[in-house]
């Protein structure tokens, strides 16, 4: 199902207005900042009563307007989500882990929250994001390599152990099998005793990006679509502030695309989203303001700036004029931001400090709510202890130190940048038109197009690399011989560990419970009923990942993918 496209007027720059809007009118940046911005300090506060920069030039909230007349908080949006952004309360700080077995990720995340991480972002293995149970032959030479493999709710206890789930944000990156993560996670949260008005977090369930750009998927797209929807239902009864999905460019971009490609197909899929769940039945307003998105952040700061500006006021446009939401939560593009793994490279890897620091830059610039900084490493294996602390530290100096967060979208109102955010917007606008044309996100998907265009965004990457059309210092320029360092390796342990702790719950609990269980997920399933609602009772019973899904695959299928190079 697709929705016709807006047809709000261009500017002579070629930026979609809404109608009316003018560019920022005399005094109206003194209005904002009396009515706006001083109601929302005074009701949340800031973190400092006077901003000053160390020479002790004292600092107003917002300098300059933006091309559409936008204010922070205020739609559409171009200027930031909230009145006061990072002068209330900074980005939220990730790291994202996940490696080897439940025991050792734990061991991790509690040595980042030590570290003064404020949030969890949890990587699970293959077999995991998949289905698989650690011990089904496809999962074998997976297991743990790329994520935490969680095979049952006794995983999860073990992942969380001494982690209070109240008190902390978990993002959970996992899409086939995000329903059944979920119900093990809410299953946790249970035995802790957190109340559902207190679990914050986001599970990313962004299915389509899969089939376009990562590979990572089980089931057919219409079911897949199914399960997403029947997710966002049972959340909006069993954890309300709990974020149903996280749309995500990130994973698009890792695969090769340009920024435009980036927000365009991002905002075509989430637009799917949205129609998929309105034909479920449920009311636009009563999910659209826990929809979240996921973008990269690349190397070219001011590219990537205009682009988290650019998205933040389509979506607010798609939202109010398209598909007609009311509430002002519903326009907002919230958004967490991953710096670009494709950009790290093996050479001279100290340098990917430097990448990561100025996508980080970027993405503070341009608004993002909350933030991974990969590791130096990466390009080599999974980062060690040490190297995730300087990521950590990366943001944390930037937050504190550098003054970018004392000031509200300081870039904005610079002509550079506004031209960039417009021009961007335009194409962005130009391609999805292209998408409504072909039948919309899933078609497009469907047929390889999607994936097709981003094949050649990457290789004429590749290509300008390779003739030196693109310089990439330690890589094609400034060249040394260097060894590739501490490489920080799992366990290889871990794995007999993770296989015994699976036999193991498996004889521990009720198989009688258990198969009564999962006969009525494959019943919910087949008779049209919410899927995640009937699989919470069964991760409560320990049945495992594969078996649920196993179940599931009966009804659905499995998906079999286009050929998309032709």
């Amino acid at each position: 199902m697709s929705e016709p496209h807006s047809t709000t007027p261009k500017n002579s720059q070629g930026s979609s207005r809404a109608p009316g809007s003018l560019p920022l009118a005399s005094g109206a940046l003194d209005d904002w900042k009396a009515g706006t911005w001083q109601a929302a300090a005074s009701q949340h506060g800031e973190r400092r009563k006077t901003f000053a920069t160390p020479s002790g030039v004292t600092l107003e909230p917002l300098y300059g307007g933006a091309a559409d007349g936008g204010f922070p908080g205020v739609f559409p949006f171009t200027r930031g989500v909230r009145p006061t952004m990072y002068r209330g309360r900074f980005w939220t700080m990730r790291q994202y882990a996940g490696f080897s077995s439940a025991r050792d990720t734990n061991q991790r995340f509690r040595a980042l929250l030590a570290s003064g991480q404020s949030g969890l972002s949890t990587a699970f293995d293959l077999p995991t994001q998949i289905g698989y149970d650690s011990d089904h032959a496809l999962a074998e030479p997976e297991v743990g390599l790329v994520g935490v493999p969680i095979n049952s709710l006794r995983d999860m206890e073990r992942l969380f152990d001494q982690i209070d789930l109240g008190a902390v944000s978990t993002s959970m990156t996992i899409n086939a099998s995000a329903g059944v993560l979920l119900c093990m996670y809410l299953a946790l949260c249970r035995r802790q005793n957190v109340p559902k008005q207190k679990i914050r977090g986001t599970v990313q369930n962004d299915i389509l990006k899969e089939y376009a750009a990562r590979g990572n998927f089980r089931f057919p797209p219409q079911p897949s679509l199914r399960l997403v929807t029947d997710l966002m239902a049972f959340c909006a009864i069993q954890a309300p502030e709990w974020n149903t999905i996280s749309i995500s460019g990130y994973h698009i971009r890792e695969a090769g695309s340009t920024a435009v490609q980036e927000v365009a197909f991002t905002l075509a899929n989430a637009k799917a989203y949205v129609a998929a769940a309105l034909e479920a039945g449920l009311a636009l307003d009563s999910f659209a303001p826990r929809l979240s998105f996921f973008f990269n952040a690349h190397n070219h700061l001011f590219e990537e700036v205009a682009k988290f500006r650019a998205a933040r006021r389509m979506w607010a446009r798609i939202m109010k004029d398209e598909f007609r939401a009311q509430d002002p939560e519903s326009w907002m593009l919230r958004f967490h931001t991953q710096t670009a793994g494709s950009m790290l490279t093996s050479q001279q890897p100290d340098n990917n400090v430097v990448r990561v620091t100025v996508q980080a830059l970027a993405a503070i610039l341009g608004g993002t709510q909350s933030l991974h900084t990969n590791s130096r490493d990466e390009a080599l294996g999974l980062p060690s202890v040490d190297s995730a602390t300087l990521a950590l530290r990366t943001q944390q100096v930037l937050a504190h130190e550098s003054g970018v967060a004392d000031v509200i979208d300081p870039l904005g109102g610079a002509p550079f940048v506004e031209a960039l955010t417009d021009e961007l917007e335009a194409r962005a606008l130009a391609l999805m038109q292209e998408i409504e044309r072909r039948g919309g996100a899933v078609r497009v998907i469907e047929s390889g197009w999607m994936q097709r265009e981003i094949h050649a965004s990457a290789m004429q990457w590749q290509r300008d690399v390779e003739r030196g059309e693109r310089t990439i210092i330690g890589v094609n320029a400034h060249q040394t011989k260097q060894g590739p360092g501490e490489i920080f390796r799992p366990d290889p342990k871990a794995k007999g560990q993770v296989l015994t702790d699976l036999a193991q719950a498996r004889a521990a609990r009720d198989a009688k419970q258990v198969g009564a269980v999962l006969d009525e997920v494959e019943r919910a399933a087949r008779q049209g009923r919410n899927v995640v609602a009937a699989i919470l009772p069964a991760v409560e019973a320990y049945a495992t990942l594969g078996e649920i899904c196993g179940r599931l695959e009966q009804v659905f299928g499995v998906h079999k993918p286009v050929e998309s190079f032709a």
